[in-house]
């Protein structure tokens, strides 16, 4: 019995232990650009290559035809699935359990799910790295079972970084977008909101004016 409680005291000391030297590693706040063409150029990326293990569950074809993608494009990604199917991993369950042991995540609310939202997702995409014998790993998620898809442990020069990066931030972009595919819409009925009720203050403000001015 006290050498299970021994044991149990000593995994929980390598959790946090773990879990600090985690927490330790600061975030990359490089500005993730939210223009449309970084968008749909990392719903490309993310489609065409990040697909081939992830699903973005929440996400339809046709929430891809209103972001702007090309409909010929479109078409190409959802083959024989109906316009409104939503956009599922091409790998199955029982596949992707026996390349990695895990079901790789959903990806439509990873932005959302973790702390420091779009830095993470791009830390993380940058974050790979390779030792003396090629393994490689990421320092922001160590143990991680994702394969470096961007190449960035084995980028060296800086050019090959920086492009890289703008691959990193655009995927980024997209996967911000995924997260909440309505959040511009909102903007911008939020501007009309606040706009409606300034005007309405001022209508208001000018009737107890007039009503006032009655009473004296």
């Amino acid at each position: 019995m006290k050498k299970q409680i021994m044991l149990t005291l000593a995994l929980l000391t390598l959790s946090f232990s773990a879990y600090a030297s985690n927490a330790e590693v600061k975030l990359d706040h490089e500005k993730i650009p939210t223009d449309s063409a970084s968008i749909l150029r990392g719903a490309e990326l993310v489609v065409d290559t990040c697909r081939g293990c992830h699903g973005l569950k929440y996400i339809k074809y046709t929430d891809m035809l209103e972001l702007g993608v090309d409909p010929k494009t479109v078409d190409e990604w959802r083959k024989d699935k109906p316009v409104n199917a939503r956009i599922t991993t091409n790998m199955t369950p029982e596949a992707a359990t026996a390349a990695y042991g895990v079901v790789p995540p959903d990806l439509s609310l990873m932005t959302s799910a973790r702390d420091g939202g779009v830095h993470y997702m791009y830390s993380y995409l940058m974050g790979y790295t390779a030792n003396s014998k090629g393994e490689t790993d990421n320092k922001y998620y160590p143990g991680t079972r994702m394969p470096d898809m961007l190449g960035s442990a084995a980028a060296t020069h800086p050019k090959q970084r920086a492009e890289i990066s703008t691959k990193a931030k655009e995927i980024t972009a997209f996967l911000n977008w995924a997260a909440d595919p309505h959040a511009e819409d909102r903007k911008q009925l939020g501007k009309y909101v606040i706009a409606y009720l300034l005007l309405l203050t001022v209508l208001l403000y000018f009737w107890k004016v007039q009503i006032w001015s009655k009473l004296k």
